[in-house]
């Protein structure tokens, strides 16, 4: 099978990462090859090797994507003037907001982590860190002024996060609740999770 018509290498190299990253969110990495995705792409097996040697670079290649631009998307967020209650709540609606519309990336960022080699797997998990002490952060500045109550900044992060991304597995879009009000209940559930001071007050969606 030729290359497409018209494509150039960046157009290719965007194919890959869309169609491998719908594959492996429908049939689990174990179950994809490169020939499949070569053929949803519609270029020949041995043009992927161009792109990515492995299919485990692939793999690496997808999650570092996904983790990269989720923090990009943060930092554009972030307002200094926020109190750690207000911070708080702009980080949960920002979580939902951002992956509620990406339900691959996400299914592949927690299922498939188990399918990273170790050098990959280090890559990842560093990148996870750094979006994981975004909140530790907020919650420990909370914690420090006397605005949250909560027992280890660590354990909380850990249980927000698990908290927040479990609406991917549940969200349907038009269902009896909408999008925005979600990202406000969960704000406040969240906000009462770490014993902040102000829970009704009024907070940035």
């Amino acid at each position: 099978m030729a290359r497409l018509a018209g494509s150039d290498g960046k157009t290719t190299a965007l194919a890959i990462l869309k169609q491998s990253r719908k594959l492996i969110a429908r049939h689990g990495y174990a179950a994809v090859s490169m020939r499949m995705i070569a053929e949803a792409v519609g270029v020949q097996a041995g043009a992927l090797y161009q792109y990515h040697s492995t299919k485990q670079q692939l793999l690496v290649s997808l999650m570092r994507d996904h983790m990269e631009k989720l923090l990009e998307a943060w930092q554009k967020e972030v307002n200094i003037q926020d109190s750690p209650a207000q911070e708080l709540a702009r980080f949960v609606h920002f979580h939902i907001r951002y992956n509620i519309t990406r339900p691959d990336e996400i299914f592949i960022a927690y299922m498939e982590l188990r399918a990273l080699e170790p050098e990959g797997f280090k890559l990842i998990e560093k990148l996870r860190g750094e979006y994981e002490a975004i909140l530790k952060t907020i919650i420990s500045r909370g914690m420090k002024q006397g605005q949250f109550d909560c027992e280890d900044a660590h354990v909380g992060t850990m249980a927000i996060l698990a908290m927040l991304t479990g609406v991917n597995t549940w969200y349907r879009s038009g269902g009896r609740l909408s999008q925005s009000k979600i990202q406000d209940m969960y704000a406040k559930m969240i906000l009462r999770s770490v014993g902040c001071k102000e829970p009704n007050r009024r907070l940035p969606t």
